[in-house]
């Protein structure tokens, strides 16, 4: 029997956990040299130790026959799945979920090359980590390519997301901290919106996307603290507090300047960026509507209370240790969202008993609005209609 136990369950975070050739074969040459020099790629290079080691471990056959009991306790380059792609529909039936919606992990945040002065790099690299996704994803069609779109340039965020749908994409991610120059919100972006409504798929944020903590906030005079993984360069309890702050603002911009009333059926989703937040930011933002409605022609314009619109289109994923009993009370049944994060330490051995324990004393209709109902609203058209609920469908 499968981890979920036959329970109808769609994962809205899963990841690839790709090597650093994986952008190869969908890159120019020209780009390529370019993208060859960025420091990122000095650390995770093609022929790193730990590379080559993953790949060894997973072409072992003794290694290999302890996968299915494994399925939820090797994590990252050691999970079933993790890279190759022919692996991975073993790793979901194993898991048990409908459908799997898909993202990268050394590829979120496009390197930082939204913030540089290459452009040409920024756009080119974004196209390739798509079509790789794509391709990744074609081997099952349980699961849905996530393609990133950097928000710097009108002209060539319309081009990308083009060719992303156009390609095959299931989401479009977009990151959550404010492009230079303009807001996320600002009405030239209005064509990705439409793009998006009209092919019934979702505008989404991941973790990785954010505004940074000021790293002056780990200057305290006290010892180094370490993340779960052992380094410095993932989050610890202090930078943690700063995961929220973007979406936080992105979103509200986004509602507050009219773009979820221009495109009432665009669905908007926050994965990996937690949710106990979410209660009293739309209380928040409801407040501050009332208080500035009176001056603001925008906010006498919106035909809907902020909270309102979050309740019609955004959809947000817990995080496994937050209360989400708690948040889907004081939120509403519409908005919260299972994920799992496979293969991803942060997800935890057994994420299913830790929502599943928050979620008691819920209604069952809330209950299954949590594990796909919402899901199945997020993804629209991205989502087969056969994957949408009933039996469980074969690849």
């Amino acid at each position: 029997m499968s981890y979920a136990a036959n329970r109808l369950i769609h994962d809205a975070d899963s990841h690839l956990m790709e090597l650093a050739d994986c952008l190869d074969d969908f890159m120019d040459a020209k780009a390529r040299a370019r993208y060859d020099e960025l420091p990122k790629l000095k650390v995770w290079s093609r022929d790193s130790k730990w590379a080559k080691e993953a790949r060894a471990k997973q072409g072992d056959a003794a290694f290999r026959a302890g996968a299915a009991e494994n399925i939820l306790l090797r994590k990252n380059y050691d999970a079933l799945g993790a890279f190759i792609r022919d692996d991975r529909p073993r790793a979901l039936d194993l898991l048990g979920f409908q459908s799997q919606l898909v993202f990268t992990t050394w590829c979120l945040g496009n390197f930082g090359l939204d913030e540089s002065a290459d452009l040409d790099l920024a756009y080119a690299t974004a196209d390739a980590h798509n079509r790789m996704m794509v391709a990744f994803c074609s081997v099952d069609r349980r699961f849905l390519p996530t393609a990133y779109v950097p928000l710097t340039d009108f002209e060539r965020t319309k081009l990308t997301a083009r060719a992303a749908i156009a390609g095959g994409a299931k989401a479009l991610t977009i990151p959550s901290r404010c492009p230079k120059g303009h807001s996320p919100s600002h009405i030239a972006f209005d064509p990705i919106w439409r793009m998006a409504e009209e092919a019934g798929l979702p505008i989404v944020f991941h973790v990785g996307g954010e505004e940074k903590l000021n790293p002056d906030y780990f200057e305290n005079g006290l010892p180094k603290v370490k993340d779960f993984h052992g380094g410095e360069e993932n989050f610890t309890s202090v930078s943690y507090m700063m995961i929220p702050h973007s979406v936080m603002l992105t979103l509200a911009a986004m509602i507050i300047d009219g773009v979820l009333d221009r495109f009432p059926k665009l669905k908007v989703g926050a994965i990996e960026l937690g949710a106990s937040w979410l209660p009293s930011w739309m209380r928040f933002m409801d407040a501050g509507a009332d208080a500035f409605r009176k001056g603001e022609e925008r906010l006498k314009k919106l035909s809907l209370k902020p909270s309102e619109f979050v309740r019609r289109q955004v959809r947000v994923t817990p995080y496994p240790h937050e209360d989400t009993g708690w948040i889907i009370k004081n939120t509403g049944e519409e908005v919260c969202l299972f994920s799992s994060d496979f293969p991803h330490v942060e997800g935890g051995r057994n994420p299913l008993k830790r929502f599943d324990d928050s979620l008691k004393g819920l209604p069952q209709h809330a209950i299954d609005r949590f594990y796909a109902a919402n899901f199945v609203d997020l993804m629209g058209e991205g989502l087969a209609p056969d994957l949408r609920g009933g039996a469980k469908a074969a690849a």
